[in-house]
Order: structure tokens, then C-alpha cells, then sequence
């Protein structure tokens, strides 16, 4: 089969699809458009885990050569929080710059006969002599909007990031937090190069007001960095990057934002990587998805047989529930970054560094990587307290249960918040009782909007059961009856040993109800 193909857009995933399409058609007509200069390239490194690299790997080996011979690569992640340093180690993971990923990817692309235009930019439109048009052009893609009506929707973040370069010489992926008079920082830093790291900072929108870092002038073209937030997160950072600079490029404070496309194809015209989802870096790779976009697509075109419709549609049949799976991990991750300020004031440095590894980890899993991890947070545990996490008595006025794995009965009606067979029983209403002599159940929301609400009609003192809702929005209700009211929280989780374990160590919970009534109306 020969057919034409455009590429709009020479990022990482438009010049790998088109690479491996012309080596899967040979004959076929790729050619890719670019409006920035081949050395153009905004950002500084790319990451990747070890057990997510199969599926490019095997289709060209251009990546993996290009991160044994150019890239770093680390076991540990390290956390440095109030002088504390703590570290979660079988976190195998490699980066590169981008800058040079992207060379490697053009030079892969000439090598198999792509015809590569930069400084040419192009729509949709002015390709009507292509059998396929593929835009590849970014999160802010121009030929997804002038497709329209492709259910394209996108969730703003709440906290604001930064993106700058350092030539502090980091061991691996490295997490930065901090306090100062205006507010919490945090930065992610890790090496990209001999002589380069990424750095990016976050903090929420007030401390970023009260530091004075909303004068950029943001209708300046791109390319030129906030100088001001520049030098002052140089001062901020300066022990923990050993009064190394920051280098910017093109670093400019934004808030990021989640990207989904309910139709990802057009007619003949197909969207790749950014342009048609993103989520959040602290769990994937936008690189990474964009990239496993373009071997299936390819993939999916050169077996069409002539059939790119049935092509299109199989392309997006495959990749759609693998990126909704990578978003719906990466919602709770970015909802942590949102609230880190508080988990911040909350815990000590170590529950801080578990309760950030077990966004969607449980214990048992995190001990399979680092056994030493999980024994130093259940050992900080038994100090405390004096036994393991759930067999620690939970005193939720005005009973005293036995431990915290509880269970939740329906009797004759009215609910009881057990602890099974050893007989501390604590009713549990709709309302508070004036005595305190009941739990209140809290229904937690199906959506992240209503929690708010939720959360103001929650009780001043006693004990909560929070059931319902998703398990973030539990989680996000857990926050503030816990952290920011001081009331005693249960969750009812339908979960093993393991996670409800997770929640009481991490402070997600007091305890946990993994069995409840199967009634509907009784938690409704």
C-alpha cells in the first residue's frame, strides 16, 4: 500500500509515527511540518520508567539506544522535607534531554526517508493532496480546534508550575519541599544530562500572589522566561542546589491542564499525544504516551490495507482505555499536589514521604520495591503506639474500639459501627446528636466540584463515617474532617488487608470499614 501522509507538528510522537510508518511503507509519502527550527525545543528532560518502555522499544530501538548513550538513569526516588531525608528505592527510570531526543528522532526519521519541513507551518487545510493528515502539534493543537466538535474537554489545576533547567548535579529524581513567609514550594528536580537537570517548581495560587511572581508579563512571544521568579526560587532553593543557577527557557508559570478528546479522528485527519489528552507529569510521560501513540497508529495505517477509516477507529479503540487508565492514576497524584501544603503542616517528614508513595500504591506493593521503606513506616508506627496499624485501639468518643479495622451493621434499621466479635458498638446517624453520642455518616460526592460543599456541612467535633462517592472524593473529604477539623475519620472502602492498612499509616483514615450493608438506601 502507498499512501501520502502529513505530519503537522516534529515533536517527539509526530517524528516517531512518521519514521516508523515509512519503514512499515516504504514507498508511502511521509512528510512532516514543523513552524519552529529543528533546534528549536522548549522544556528540558523527558523521563521514563524501565517498565513502560517495551512497546517503543521494540518498535525502534532509537530510544533506548539514545538513553544508554546520552541519558541518566536511577533506582531511587528521594524526598527532602524539613531536614528530613527520606528515599523509595526500585523506582528503575531513565531521562534524556529534550533537545536531544528530538535530534536523535530527526535524524531517525531522515535516515528512513521522512521528508522533514521546519519553519513551515500548516493546517489541515492546506494538505488537501494527503491521503492522512496526522496532527501531532501539542497540547494547544490548532488543527484539533479546527476539527471541532470532537467532545475535547480540559480540567485546570489548581496550583501553578514552573520549568527551568539547573546545573546542580542531581543522584535521581529528587522532591523538594519547602516553607517560607509567603507560603509552600515545591520543585521536582532530576538529571538530564553530565551538565543539566530539570527543575520544576509548584506552589498554590496565594503563596504564588503573595511572592510577588504574577507580574510576567504573559503576552510576551514565546521564548522569553520569567526572569523575577527565576532569581527568587535560585534564593529559595539555594542549599538544596548547592547555589547552583536556574536556566530558563521558555519558563513561564502556568497551570496545567488536563487534556480528553472523545472522537480522536476526523475524516482523514487522526490527533496524537498532546493534542488530544495529557496527564498530569507527576505520574506519566507526556512524551512517553505520545510516542506509544505513534506505534500504534502506525501500526493500525500500514495493516489498514487501503482502509485508513477502520484504521483510525482501531487506533482509537486501542490507546483510548490505556491513556484513560494513565489519567484516572494521574487525577489523585495531581489532587495531591494540589493539597501538598497541607499534608505538609500535617505530618511528620516520614508519614509525609509514605503518604506521597501511596497515592496509588498500598503497603505490600511499595514493600515489594523497598522493603526497607515500608518496615521503617510500620516500625515509626509501633513506636507510636504500640502495635500494628490496625490493631491499634481507636478512640472514638464515647466508645473505645480495639482496633481499626471495623465493620459497619445494619440493625433493625439503624446503623452500628462495630468492631466485630469483640462488642464496642457506636451508632451511626444521618445527623449530629447534641450529646456526641453517635458517628455521623457523611456521604462523599461522585465529583471532585461537590466537596466543597460537602466538606462545610461536616460536624465540629466527633467522629465521622465517610462512605460513597469515588475514592478520591472519600479521600478529599478524609482531608479536611482529619486535617483541617480534627475529627476522628472512617472510610468505608471495599478493600484488602493491605490498602486499609495503607490508609491508616499514610493518615488517610482512623480506621476502615472494608464490609458495610448491602442495603443501597442505608449509605445513600
Amino acid at each position: 500500500m502507498t499512501i501520502r501522509v502529513a505530519c503537522i507538528g516534529a515533536g517527539p510522537g509526530g517524528l516517531f509515527f512518521s519514521s516508523l510508518l515509512k519503514q512499515y511503507l516504504p514507498d508511502s509519502r511521509v512528510t512532516v511540518f514543523e513552524r519552529n527550527r529543528p533546534t528549536d525545543a522548549f522544556g528540558f528532560g523527558v523521563v521514563f520508567s524501565d517498565a513502560t518502555l517495551r512497546r517503543i522499544n521494540e518498535a525502534d530501538p532509537v530510544l533506548r539506544d539514545g538513553l544508554q548513550e546520552f541519558g541518566c538513569h536511577w533506582d531511587t526516588i528521594e524526598m527532602r522535607v524539613k531536614k528530613a531525608v527520606h528515599t523509595f528505592a526500585g523506582n528503575g527510570m531513565s531521562a534524556i534531554h529534550r533537545k536531544t531526543l528530538l535530534r536523535l528522532l530527526q535524524d531517525r526519521a531522515r535516515e528512513t526517508g521522512v521528508e522533514l519541513r521546519f519553519g513551515t507551518p500548516a493546517t489541515a487545510a492546506d494538505l488537501d493532496d494527503y491521503d492522512l493528515v496526522v496532527g501531532s502539534d501539542g497540547a494547544h493543537s490548532g488543527t484539533r480546534t479546527a476539527l471541532g466538535g470532537l467532545g475535547h474537554t480540559e480540567h485546570v489545576a489548581a496550583t501553578k508550575y514552573i520549568w527551568f533547567g539547573t546545573t546542580y548535579r542531581f543522584d535521581g529524581l529528587t522532591n523538594i519541599h519547602l516553607r517560607n513567609e509567603h507560603g509552600n514550594f515545591a520543585a521536582v528536580g532530576y538529571p538530564i544530562g553530565p551538565d543539566i537537570g530539570t527543575f520544576v517548581v509548584e506552589c498554590d495560587e496565594d503563596t504564588w500572589r503573595r511572592a510577588g511572581l504574577d507580574t510576567f508579563d504573559t503576552t510576551l512571544p514565546p521564548g522569553d522566561s520569567d526572569l523575577l521568579s527565576q532569581r527568587y526560587l535560585e534564593e529559595l532553593f539555594r542549599e538544596e542546589i548547592d547555589g547552583h543557577p536556574l536556566v530558563g527557557n521558555n519558563s513561564r508559570w502556568a497551570n496545567f491542564r488536563t487534556r480528553s478528546t472523545e472522537r480522536w479522528s476526523s475524516g482523514r485527519t487522526v490527533l496524537l499525544g498532546d493534542a488530544v489528552h495529557t496527564a498530569h507529569f507527576s505520574v506519566g510521560s507526556g512524551t512517553k504516551m505520545a510516542m506509544e501513540d505513534a506505534v500504534v497508529l502506525a501500526q493500525r495505517v500500514a495493516r489498514s490495507t487501503g482502509d485508513l477509516p477502520g484504521a483510525l477507529a482501531a487506533y482509537e479503540a486501542e490507546r483510548k482505555p490505556q491513556v484513560l487508565k494513565i489519567q484516572s492514576a494521574a487525577r489523585p497524584s495531581l489532587s495531591w499536589w494540589e493539597r501538598f501544603e497541607l499534608y505538609y503542616e500535617s505530618f511528620d517528614p516520614l508519614r509525609f514521604t509514605f503518604h506521597y508513595f501511596t497515592r496509588h500504591l498500598d503497603i505490600e506493593k511499595l514493600r515489594r520495591r523497598d522493603p526497607a521503606l515500608a518496615g521503617a513506616v510500620e516500625a515509626d508506627w509501633e513506636r507510636e503506639h504500640g502495635a500494628s496499624a490496625l490493631a491499634t485501639p481507636l478512640h472514638a468518643r464515647p466508645v473505645a474500639f480495639a482496633g481499626r479495622d471495623l465493620a459497619l451493621v445494619d440493625d433493625a434499621g439503624s446503623l452500628y459501627l462495630t468492631d466485630g466479635e469483640r462488642g464496642a458498638r457506636l451508632p451511626v446517624d444521618r445527623a449530629p446528636r447534641p450529646d456526641g453520642s453517635a458517628a455521623v455518616l457523611v456521604s462523599a460526592p461522585r465529583s471532585e466540584e461537590e466537596v466543597a460543599t460537602v466538606a462545610a456541612g461536616l460536624p465540629a467535633a466527633g467522629t465521622v463515617v465517610i462512605a460513597g462517592g469515588t475514592a478520591l472524593t472519600r479521600s478529599l473529604i478524609t482531608d479536611e474532617a482529619r486535617l483541617r477539623r480534627g475529627l476522628t475519620a472512617v472510610v468505608v472502602e471495599e478493600c484488602d488487608q493491605a490498602r486499609a492498612a495503607t490508609l491508616v499509616l499514610s493518615g488517610r483514615a482512623d480506621a476502615v470499614v472494608r464490609s458495610a450493608p448491602h442495603r443501597e438506601e442505608a449509605l445513600a
